[in-house]
């Protein structure tokens, strides 16, 4: 069957463009409790733009600190909890970050009218009413979040998205200027992020010439971006190849590198985009172009990626991490087709990460 998915309904794209968040947010502050909910990336904690972010007097901001851990579920649940006591049900949820952020975003916009924990909704359309009027607006480029239709949560059990069509932004804010600030090193390896999903999204099955479309026009802006480095012209181009590359996985889907990603996010806590970039740089036999472009990037732009990490763990830990990239069928189905199983075993998922 063929994917029928929501778009982002809005878009707003330009250098200034975060000025216009409250003339946006104004004809979403209706019922009986009209007031917005803020999760700002504690980066900006007093930072020049925790002043400009329109909060009202009734609003809720919170920083969140995203450098200890991906977003959980028991954050997303208590954090749910707390508002609802505090306040009751807000008009809308405003996330100004990163992926992180934005995922924490999208899922506490749903957990707001979703009864129970959010571990219950790990998974495809699980989700069973929409969220409130959720907005994102990313400060990092690369991750793709402002566009998926996923919200990525590590729970007790596993690492795996609230995945609907009620996921998905009503609004986002594509403002360059607030990417400026990015250190280079994470400009990397997020911006390897938006590589990543397109190289994965081209080779598999479930590709097409919708998501062809995308990763195509992606690859070519991600190219020029990382052949100049940064710069305030190819901030505005990662911004959009963040956004097509998002768009090209939610119509395709991603493989082999991110299946392993997962696997070493929920066993160590290892940063999404920096575990990808772990694991790209030892797929030659999955991914030989991607990989070989992967690594010129890495040597022009001096980033060190560091080897012989798995001899600092034991069979137990690989062995945890491959259980959960093995438990993510839909990343094997395309990057290895639906009888996937005859050649991804567990042995096989150890020795990937006995690579690393």
């Amino acid at each position: 069957m063929h994917k029928n998915f929501k778009g982002v309904e809005k878009t707003v794209f330009g250098r200034g463009s975060f000025d216009q968040l409250g003339d946006i947010l104004a004809p979403h502050r209706t019922g009986e409790n009209p007031y917005m909910v803020f999760l700002v990336d504690a980066y900006f904690n007093g930072k020049p733009l925790e002043s400009r972010v329109p909060a009202q007097n009734n609003d809720l901001v919170y920083y969140i600190s995203v450098e200890e851990h991906e977003p959980t579920t028991e954050q997303i649940d208590t954090l749910r909890d707390e508002i609802l006591a505090k306040q009751g049900l807000p008009a809308g949820v405003v996330g100004i970050g990163g992926g992180s952020i934005m995922d924490i975003a999208k899922a506490l916009s749903l957990m707001l009218t979703n009864e129970g924990s959010s571990t219950l909704y790990q998974g495809l359309n699980l989700i069973k009413k929409p969220g409130v009027y959720h907005v994102g607006v990313p400060t990092i480029s690369g991750t793709g979040a402002e566009v998926s239709m996923t919200a990525v949560l590590t729970g007790p059990e596993k690492k795996l998205g609230l995945k609907c069509e009620w996921t998905v932004f009503d609004q986002i804010v594509l403002d360059p200027d607030l990417i400026a600030t990015v250190p280079r090193d994470w400009w990397f390896y997020t911006g390897m992020d938006t590589y990543i999903h397109c190289v994965e999204s081209e080779n598999g099955q479930f590709n097409n010439a919708y998501s062809h479309a995308f990763a195509e026009q992606s690859l070519a802006l991600c190219r020029e971006i990382f052949s100049k480095g940064q710069t305030p012209e190819t901030d505005e181009k990662l911004m959009v190849a963040s956004l097509m590359g998002g768009l090209s996985l939610t119509y395709s889907e991603v493989g082999v590198c991110h299946a392993l990603s997962y696997g070493l996010s929920k066993i160590l806590g290892t940063r999404h985009c920096y575990a990808n970039c772990l694991i790209m740089n030892h797929l030659d036999d999955y991914y030989p172009e991607g990989v070989a472009e992967f690594k010129q990037f890495v040597a022009q732009h001096n980033i060190t990626l560091p080897q012989n990490l798995s001899a600092e763990w034991d069979d137990d830990t690989i062995t945890k991490m491959a259980e959960v990239s093995y438990n993510l069928p839909h990343m094997w189905n395309h990057a290895i087709g639906y009888d996937w199983k005859n050649t991804i075993t567990m042995d096989v998922l150890k020795d990937l990460f006995r690579r690393l």
